[in-house]
């Protein structure tokens, strides 16, 4: 089986894909444009992240495709539909980072709370003003975690440490009441976490019903001082309506892994947009460049799912 590498990703899984007798191939600097006139022909596996979008023209210049590997858990970049009347098979490895993300989404969350960007700030500005920094504990609040997926439960175990009252919200889940229940969550219709929720965490995958979820109705829809994150993908939140909300008390803050200006990549933003810098300059906004799965470990442990997926489907 010719598997062929579109992204790098740790060379844990072509190492042992070789040693299952997987024939795999360098291909991180073939471009769109070659793969459309052929060059790909042969292969019967892909490895990828989200450098390119494999769409239907393309999986038509892939005759041979029997899988994709998407190292990480979006699969935004597949046309699914496509590849299913293919007979082409998707893998994903949501497994991989789940714990990264939700780490990250606590550290977002613990430095909204406890004022941690402010505080770090003043001090380094030469000031030592105790009173202005006074936090909020985790303990007693009541966190939204909206996508109960692999992420998702993942954050809202770490998040019952915490004493947390968790509340699981979506539809799309297999038995979610079970689920809930097992890390201590209550599972609820969206409508009314929305009502009860002190912080609202997105954990979805991006689709047409979830671009720009969190819209204008959906902040009004909240509790006037909610604080949101977000470690899912950018274009679930629009943005400006985000600041509008703050800036009026609707929200108290927002952490954000993901941006709405991302490229498609995820590899870089597109700048020059005036929300973006109002964003930037926001004092109650703590933003990252979508890393909340980005760790040493998830990056060996991607690929290591990846090849158990692989290797029980397709192991010579």
């Amino acid at each position: 089986m010719k598997i062929a590498w579109l992204d790098s990703v740790h060379p844990v899984l072509w190492d042992r894909l070789a040693a299952a007798g997987m024939e795999c191939l360098e291909a991180t600097s073939v471009s769109r444009e070659a793969l459309l006139a052929g060059a790909g022909a042969g292969w019967e596996g892909v490895v990828i992240r989200s450098r390119l979008t494999l769409d239907a023209p393309l999986l038509d210049a892939l005759p041979r495709l029997k899988c994709i590997a998407r190292s990480g858990s979006g699969v935004e970049n597949i046309d699914l539909a496509a590849a299913a009347a293919r007979g082409i098979r998707v893998f994903n490895s949501p497994e991989g980072n789940r714990d990264a993300v939700a780490e990250h989404a606590v550290g977002f969350l613990l430095m909204l709370l406890h004022k941690l960007r402010a505080a770090d700030a003043s001090v380094r500005a030469g000031r030592w003003e105790r009173e202005a920094h006074r936090g909020r504990e985790l303990g007693s609040r009541t966190v939204a975690v909206v996508g109960f997926g692999h992420t998702g439960e993942a954050f809202a175990r770490r998040l019952a440490c915490f004493g947390c009252r968790v509340l699981a919200v979506d539809p799309y889940r297999q038995e979610l009441e079970a689920a809930a229940r097992s890390v201590g969550a209550v599972a609820m219709p969206l409508e009314a976490a929305q009502s009860l929720a002190d912080v609202v965490s997105l954990h979805v995958p991006l689709t047409a019903e979830t671009t720009q979820l969190v819209n204008p109705a959906f902040l009004e829809a909240l509790r006037p001082g909610t604080l949101l994150i977000n470690t899912s993908r950018g274009p679930v939140v629009d943005t400006a309506a985000v600041l509008d909300a703050l800036d009026r008390g609707r929200l108290a803050g927002a952490a954000l892994d993901v941006l709405e200006f991302e490229e498609s990549s995820l590899e870089a933003i597109r700048g020059g947009s005036a929300t973006l810098e109002r964003l930037r300059n926001h004092p109650e906004v703590v933003l990252s460049p979508h890393v909340a799965g980005w760790t040493a470990e998830s990056y060996v442990r991607l690929s290591d799912v990846l090849a158990d997926k692989l290797l029980a489907a397709f192991r010579p």
